[in-house]
């Protein structure tokens, strides 16, 4: 299994971990993985995550569960950053749109879908 390559920084940066689980029917899995390509990921979005102060993003799956990593300068403020994203230009379509494939309750927020995980081990050598 190869790994992935990740951003440096300089400093030290906080990492939020969190879970989502997709409706279980592959036609819209697939089409969700397509929704989040390079091609079809809307601009707008990932402007706005990225004016909010997130400075890395990334999304795993296996089968429907999806485990998303955030990576943020140390002086974030979660709460407030989420409150602005929610505001900005196309953010509720997009998360209206992303919750016909998600187990969500309809007219959620990304902050309410996504659910936190809590770190029960860390190693750093």
């Amino acid at each position: 299994m190869d790994g992935y390559i990740q951003q440096q920084y300089k400093g030290a940066v906080k990492r939020y971990c969190q879970t989502l689980n997709l409706k279980e029917n592959p036609e819209l899995i697939a089409e969700y993985r397509k929704r989040h390509s390079q091609q079809y990921m809307w601009r707008e979005i990932i402007d706005g995550i990225k004016s909010v102060g997130i400075l890395e993003m990334e999304i795993y799956i296996v089968g429907s569960r999806l485990f998303m990593i955030i990576e943020t300068h140390v002086d974030f403020d979660w709460d407030s950053a989420m409150k602005v994203l929610a505001t900005l230009p196309r953010q509720a379509e997009w998360e209206e749109y992303m919750a016909k494939f998600q187990i969500c309750d309809i007219g959620s927020s990304s902050s309410e879908k996504w659910k936190p995980m809590e770190r029960m081990f860390h190693l750093y050598t």
